[in-house]
This record gives structure tokens, C-alpha cells and sequence, in this order.
């Protein structure tokens, strides 16, 4: 199931804090069910991933641990519990339809993703920027919360930085000899894509922290955020050029820059409320 992976699902949330409406306790419970939601869902993708896979990762020397290749958990079992994922997911969506839609074209882009398109360069790093992004309209379309267009072109260009500096650790693994996909990213590519999309989150985001929409709610404090995010994006791009950054949710907790930097921004965004 990946439970740490859940991490990721956070950019359900982003729409509840930038709006600054965390103290309407209705909207921060559809927004907290939407986040158990794809939880379930994110659960049930991985397991029909390893269920679909597990004959090759039988063979890989990494992912040959994982329950299903290893023989601990068997396929059936495997099966009924992504059932009851899939049964989870729709229950916390509370018939919802926007958001069931979103979920819905979740699991079917990332059951693309996971049984052939992971094999076509740029198609695969857009899938999962694009997954992420459906995170985020699930934490605003979806329960009555207006996006940011600033917001949501920070989301997509920051998804799509972090895709391509997955691909480029990936390149440092033994994991290389088995993706295919890899063979098709040049390093000299790979950095190319990734100086593009770091470039386009820094403006996006810049612009963002300094729109008459973000100065009525927040006042000047985004703007002092932006030195931060910049440091943050920077050093994660150092760390990705040493080999990390493969599994995102992991690494990003593991640099103590990192999480020294998460906490810093959070404290200037909050400083009015402290």
C-alpha cells in the first residue's frame, strides 16, 4: 500500500491553507476526506501495479522484496484488498461526483501509466505531474474552493521538475538497467528539462507570492517565501545530482536542509497567526 507514500496526497490541502480557510471546519473535513480518498486510491494503483508487475520484479534485486514478488502476499489476497480500497475511496468521496471523477482519472491515468506508458519518455513524467495536479483540483474544484491560476501553474511546472529529477536519480540506480524508459533521457537532456521546469516554478511562484489576490490574503508574507523556495529548489537539485530524489516522498525528509527549509517557510506563512 505504500503508506508513506501518502505524503504526496498533501497537495489535496494546498487549496484549504493558501485560501486561509482552514478554520471552516466543513470544508476542512470535504477536504480531509478528499485526502483519505486518495489515499485509498494512490494504495490501490500501487497494488494492481506490483499484481501486474510481479513476475518482473520477481527478478529485479530491489523489488523483488515486495510482497507480491516475493510470494508473501498472494495475488488474490492482494486483489480483494485493492477491492476494498477501491470501495474505501468511493465511500470517503461521499457521492461526490467532481470528485469521483478526479479519482476515477486517477486510477485510469496511472494504470496507463503503470502497464505502458512508463515506457514512453515525456508522456510518463507527464502522467505523473498530472497526477498530482488532479491532487490539487480534488482540494479545490472539487469542494467549492476556487483555484489560483498562479497556484495551479506553480503545481504543475513544480510536479513536473520534481518528475524529471525522479528520472535523473534514477539514472545513479541499478534501477537503470531495468527501466527502459532511461535510455531514452540523455543526462545532458534530463538537466536540460530540469533547469526548464525549476525556472518556470521560481516565476510561476514569483508571480504567485506577488498577485493582488495573494497581497489582499497574505499580505507581504509570500514574498518573503520566495528566497526560500528558491533555496529549497536548489539544494534539491544538488541532492538529485548526488543520486536522491528517486523516491520523493523519502528523500525530501532525509535532508535536514530540506526539512529545515519546509519549516521555515511554514513559519513565515503562519507568522500572522503566531
Amino acid at each position: 500500500m505504500r503508506p508513506h507514500q501518502w505524503v504526496k496526497n498533501a497537495f489535496v490541502f494546498a487549496g484549504l491553507v493558501f485560501s486561509q480557510n482552514w478554520g471552516n471546519a466543513s470544508l476542512a473535513l470535504q477536504v480531509a476526506l478528499a485526502f483519505g480518498a486518495f489515499c485509498c486510491a494512490s494504495s490501490l494503483v500501487y497494488i494492481l501495479n506490483d499484481w501486474h508487475d510481479r513476475a518482473s520484479d520477481a527478478l529485479h534485486p530491489v523489488k523483488r522484496k515486495r510482497p507480491l514478488a516475493s510470494g508473501a502476499v498472494s495475488a488474490t489476497s492482494a486483489l480483494l484488498l485493492a477491492g476494498a480500497l477501491l470501495a474505501g475511496a468511493m465511500l470517503l468521496a461521499g457521492g461526490n461526483v467532481t470528485l469521483l471523477v478526479l479519482l476515477g482519472l486517477y486510477v485510469a491515468l496511472n494504470m496507463a501509466y503503470s502497464w505502458r506508458l512508463k515506457q514512453v519518455p515525456v508522456v510518463d513524467v507527464s502522467i505523473i505531474a498530472t497526477g498530482f495536479m488532479l491532487r490539487l483540483l480534488a482540494g479545490t474544484v472539487a469542494v467549492g474552493i476556487p483555484p489560483s491560476r498562479w497556484l495551479l501553474l506553480t503545481g504543475i511546472f513544480l510536479t513536473l521538475f520534481l518528475g524529471f529529477c525522479k528520472r535523473k536519480a534514477e539514472s545513479f540506480q541499478e534501477e537503470a538497467l531495468q527501466r527502459a524508459v532511461l535510455a531514452h533521457y540523455p543526462p545532458a537532456l534530463v538537466d536540460t528539462f530540469i533547469a526548464v521546469t525549476m525556472t518556470a516554478t521560481l516565476t510561476t511562484y514569483s508571480l504567485f507570492a506577488t498577485s493582488p489576490e495573494a497581497q489582499l490574503q497574505h499580505g507581504e508574507r509570500l514574498l518573503y517565501t520566495v528566497p526560500i523556495v528558491v533555496f529549497g529548489l536548489l539544494r534539491y537539485t544538488y541532492q538529485v545530482h548526488r543520486g536522491r530524489g528517486e523516491d520523493v516522498a523519502r528523500d525530501l525528509v532525509r535532508d535536514g536542509w530540506l526539512v529545515g527549509t519546509g519549516l521555515l517557510w511554514l513559519l513565515i506563512f503562519l507568522s500572522h497567526w503566531l
